[in-house]
């Protein structure tokens, strides 16, 4: 992972962006499809084709539906099949030996596990292909006739593995013509170093101290598992919205422009807010292609909340094939609903420091659902949450002085406060201590990358 993490930064970006903007501009999606290509396959050769079978399966399909519409027809035939295939696609890779094995456990083993390693980010790609088939369908874009470009957009390496969910109407017009500038190319590679900090110096350093509460087993206290998922809840934060930075900024480097996926979530005031503010784009996502059509809530409040229940259970089990990512998204429904019906309102009119404690309590807990996957051990790690165990003991304190400094500077970083303190210095200092704090957070990232044998990849079953 540090030689792969190194290669990216130090010769394969280099030599990616030095031939995008060196070619002619009609060539330059032939480019970087070729290149996806061959960032995809870096992981797993074997799976470049099940990408190549996706980006074919969809582009033709888009192709027969905006043909049935013109003759006066829907075009709904070949959107079902389309998505089927692509669900059928996303089932089997992801969800087949987990139903293998539960099936196994019930005593109805009429199927076996394969053991398949899971394709990288096929989570990902697989919700942002499906949703431009559907906007053919909805009249909503053009239909692309153009192979690479479909499959530029597809397989575009800065978003390919951890996302953001990139649907093809937000860059339809950018696959035909990028203008690029220089000014765009270097907030790009601002935005892309403040992502490699914040994944590298900040969610690795506090992973650490999750990993060790994680294994601490019997000896684990009260204190230390509250201590853990607190760790866990800013590494993933600082994980995730570390390569959402990185993908946009990436983005911008090649004359995309990406929507933003994170907006300082931990600030949040009600469970409602958390997830307009948390992976925005898959709660987009989740809300057009599956809330909406479902009837939204416009049909009553009952509806609304099989609504909810439906979308949750299905956002729980898109993060992984385990029974602890369905009871993450069916808890998350269970309050979204309490707030629909009454909490909300509550909410508003109490003190924020009320709805903010309720918030930050509310989601570290899912937090601690959503990280521990073996139902055994997670039963435990609730348990002593909520008072199965000891309170402390001399070794927990010992980590909660040692990461004490650490802690405080990612809840600072964690909220927008950092981001106005810079925004009132002069212009001046601004513009000249940018450049050096960028310089210092790129060598210091990657003098942890040559030093360090710890750099998790938390999205990689996704």
């Amino acid at each position: 992972m540090v030689f792969s993490s190194l290669l990216f930064l130090f010769i394969y970006l280099p030599v990616v962006l030095a031939v995008y903007y060196l070619v002619p501009v009609k060539w330059r999606n032939i480019w970087l499809f070729a290149v996806n290509l061959v960032f995809y396959g870096w992981g797993e050769p074997v799976y470049i084709l099940l990408m190549i079978l996706s980006i074919t399966v969809n582009y033709a399909a888009g192709i027969v539906i905006d043909k049935k519409r013109k003759s006066g027809k829907t075009g709904k035939s070949a959107l079902v099949i389309c998505i089927a295939f692509n669900l059928a696609m996303l089932l089997f890779f992801k969800y087949y030996d987990f139903i293998a094995r539960n099936l196994t456990a019930l005593g109805l083993g009429f199927i076996s596990p394969l053991g398949l390693s899971l394709p990288i980010g096929i989570s990902f790609y697989t919700f942002q292909t499906m949703s431009y088939p559907i906007d053919v369908y909805r009249g909503e874009v053009e239909v692309q006739k153009n192979y690479i470009s479909f499959g530029t957009f597809v397989a575009l390496f800065p978003q390919l593995i951890a996302g953001p969910i990139v649907r093809y109407k937000d860059i339809a017009s950018q696959l035909s013509y990028r203008a690029g500038d220089s000014d765009q190319f270097a907030a790009g590679v601002r935005r892309f170093v403040i992502g490699l900090g914040k994944k590298v110096l900040l969610a690795n350093n506090i992973g650490i101290l999750w990993d060790t509460m994680k294994a601490a087993g019997p000896s684990l206290t009260v204190a230390g598992a509250w201590l853990g998922v607190i760790a866990f809840s800013f590494q993933i934060y600082f994980d995730f919205s570390g390569y959402s930075d990185m993908a946009i900024g990436l983005g911008k480097m090649l004359g995309f422009e990406f929507l933003e996926n994170f907006n300082y979530p931990y600030i949040s005031k009600s469970i409602t807010e958390f997830w307009r503010r948390w992976h925005i784009s898959l709660g987009t996502w989740f809300r057009d292609y599956v809330y909406i059509p479902l009837g939204g809530n416009r049909r009553g409040l009952p509806r609304q909340f099989f609504n909810i229940f439906a979308v949750w259970a299905l956002t729980g089990i898109w993060h992984g094939a385990s029974w602890n990512f369905l009871f993450w998204g069916v808890y998350y429904a269970i309050f979204l609903m309490l707030e629909k019906a009454f909490l909300l309102k509550w909410l508003e009119r109490a003190p924020k420091i009320v709805s903010h404690i309720y918030t930050l309590f509310i989601v570290v807990v899912g937090w601690a659902l959503f990280a521990v996957e073996d139902f055994p051990a997670l039963l435990r790690y609730i348990s002593v949450m909520f008072g199965g165990a000891a309170f402390a003991s001399s070794e927990i304190l010992y980590y909660l002085r040692s990461y004490l400094p650490v802690l405080a500077v990612l809840a600072f970083a964690a909220t927008p406060a950092g981001k106005a303190v810079y925004a009132r210095l002069p212009e001046k200092a601004r513009s000249f201590s940018a450049p050096v704090l960028i310089l210092l957070v790129l060598a210091v990232s990657t003098a942890y990358l040559v030093d360090s044998t710890y750099n998790p990849f938390l999205y990689f079953r996704f």
